[in-house]
This record gives structure tokens, C-alpha cells and sequence, in this order.
């Protein structure tokens, strides 16, 4: 059976990577989890952005997105258009709940993130 990492440890990894997201780029839950040496563990990267709205800090969940540029984690926004409107103010255009250029916008933490 596959180890899980300690959720909240990990949980703290991943916001400590999200908060080096500058405005105006997005990433991925697996980009996340590929830097963190957990590449089987998107979905706990999703959970964790499913918990960033308790954080203090603030933590800029709306900025990760599906490996496509797809908005699936809008639902935890409060509204269906919350995360779709957070990237537009940040001149992120999105159309259907996917990021427009995402390639062009995608961080990439294995070659951004600070030690």
C-alpha cells in the first residue's frame, strides 16, 4: 500500500509553493505535487486548495488549475464564477472555465519556487 504523506504537513508544503505564484500566472495540481516528490498526489494538492479559504494568509488557490487550464476547482469559490472572476482580475482570460494561453501562462514551480 502507498504511503500518504502527513496531510498536514503536505497541506502547508503546497501553501508554501501557491503563495509564490505571482498574479497574473497559474499553475497545476500535479505541477505542485511533481515539485513536492509526491507526483501521485494531485488530489491531495486539490484538497489542500479545497482548505485554503481558512487559511490566514490568504492563499492564492484560484491560480491552480487541471493540467488542461481547466477551472475544476471554481465550486469552492462560493460562487460557480468566483475563481473564473479572481483570474480575470489578475488579466488571466478564461472562456468555458478554462484559462485562455495557458501554456503561456503556466508556472512552472520546479523552475520558479525559492528554497
Amino acid at each position: 500500500m502507498k504511503e500518504q504523506p502527513d496531510r498536514q504537513s503536505f497541506f502547508q508544503k503546497v501553501y508554501a509553493v501557491v503563495k509564490q505564484i505571482p498574479p497574473g500566472r497559474v499553475t497545476t495540481y500535479g505541477a505542485i505535487a511533481g515539485f513536492l516528490g509526491s507526483p501521485g498526489s494531485s488530489r491531495m494538492v486539490g484538497w489542500a486548495m479545497n482548505h485554503a479559504h481558512k487559511a490566514d494568509p490568504t492563499i492564492p488557490a484560484h491560480r491552480v488549475v487541471n493540467r488542461l487550464g481547466i477551472l475544476t476547482g471554481k465550486h469552492h469559490f462560493g460562487s460557480s464564477t468566483m475563481m473564473q472572476q479572481l483570474l480575470e482580475n489578475e488579466n488571466i482570460k478564461v472562456i468555458d472555465d478554462k484559462v485562455v494561453d495557458f501554456r503561456n501562462l503556466f508556472w512552472n514551480p520546479k523552475l520558479e519556487v525559492k528554497s
